[in-house]
């Protein structure tokens, strides 16, 4: 079967319903997700772009820019085969400093123009202080007509072909609006245990024709059956708020989580996916693939049994009736921690809004 493809929002670029994250890329020691070999990278890119997988999604963030620099050699030869979405740090708007950095991932990424070119998240003092310790650039950071102006002027010289958004919410979104710089899409947060852009911010997307590209389907592999309980999880992989503030490294949300909801509903799910003859990680997958205001959902894959196993969840059809049981396993999950799509933060200081 082969892999459908959806608009990503008004920008005439169709994309399979599943992209390729593409942070673990140029990975060594100490990364976040671990070493990463370039020829695994090379093989997986190879075999995505055969599968029908044409979207790519880096950041300058990621590996300190070392995924671009694995992206642009795996791409050699096949760069018109590929949407390449990339992301702009918040701290890096300035007008002159966001012209550096596009010109820098332009060059890590060993291409002409970059497909889609993403604000990493808001232009908020909460925001940008994750991505800097410059004092004053957290207190006052850049304006949204002063940076969008900046984008829209790299567009319409040739080195981004459409603008995008990530982690914004119908506020902020509105804020973009209103410059009349043309958005085509918003990468967000989306998958079984968080629902959250489900009440206002998806059906807003909808409206405005905004593209939804969907991260995280898999919960950093809380959704692949991998862990038995969440007490498996690592400190770094269970700092959201769907775990109590105790529990992960570095949390900042101070909130109680939802574990006992998450439990229950992790048993739901592994017991659907045996019921079905299918591991939970194509259940899982093919729940996030199966919304059709979902323009695609990006997972990684390291090597190509992951790969497999991924494309898997993009092609396996379900049926209604599945898809009816798995959101009424999950509805407390959703219920319990709220419409706030940022899970890193406290939902009433957020991010996102």
């Amino acid at each position: 079967m082969s892999m459908k493809k959806r608009a990503l929002g008004a920008s005439g670029i169709e994309v399979g319903v599943l992209g390729m994250g593409c942070w673990q890329f140029g990975g060594g020691k100490g990364s976040y997700w671990g070493e990463q070999s370039q020829s695994d990278v090379d093989e997986v890119v190879h075999k995505a772009l055969d599968a029908g997988m044409n979207y790519f999604d880096t950041a300058e963030v990621y590996n300190d820019g070392d995924s671009e620099i694995a992206l642009g050699i795996a791409l050699k030869g096949r760069r018109h085969q590929a949407v390449i979405g990339s992301k702009i740090s918040t701290s890096n708007t300035r007008s002159s400093v966001l012209r550096a950095h596009c010109e820098a991932s332009l060059k890590r990424l060993q291409t002409d123009y970059i497909d889609l070119y993403m604000l990493h998240w808001p232009l908020s003092p909460l925001a940008v202080k994750h991505f800097t310790k410059d004092a004053g650039l957290i207190e006052n950071p850049p304006q949204v007509p002063e940076v969008f102006d900046t984008l829209h002027a790299l567009q319409k010289e040739g080195k981004i072909r459409h603008i995008g958004l990530s982690n914004h919410g119908v506020m902020q979104m509105k804020e973009v609006q209103a410059t009349g710089v043309p958005v085509v899409a918003n990468e967000l947060a989306y998958n079984l245990l968080s629902r959250a852009i489900e009440a206002s911010i998806l059906p807003y997307c909808v409206e405005s024709k905004v593209g939804i590209i969907g991260y995280m389907p898999l919960l950093q592999g809380l959704l692949t059956g991998k862990y038995a309980t969440i007490d498996e999880l690592g400190p770094m992989q269970s700092r959201t708020r769907h775990f109590h503030h105790s529990r992960g490294e570095g949390t900042r949300h101070g909130e109680e989580g939802a574990e006992a909801e998450i439990h229950r509903a992790l048993r739901e799910i592994r017991q659907l996916a045996d019921e079905l003859g299918v591991h939970m990680a194509v259940l899982s997958l093919a729940w996030a693939a199966a919304n059709e205001a979902v323009s695609t959902t990006i997972v990684g894959s390291r090597n190509i049994a992951q790969l497999d196993l991924n494309i898997q969840g993009a092609v396996y059809e379900l049926s209604l009736d599945i898809l009816t049981r798995l959101n009424e396993m999950t509805e407390p999950v959703l219920h319990k921690l709220g419409d706030n799509p940022d899970y890193y933060e406290n939902r009433f200081n957020s991010r996102t809004c």
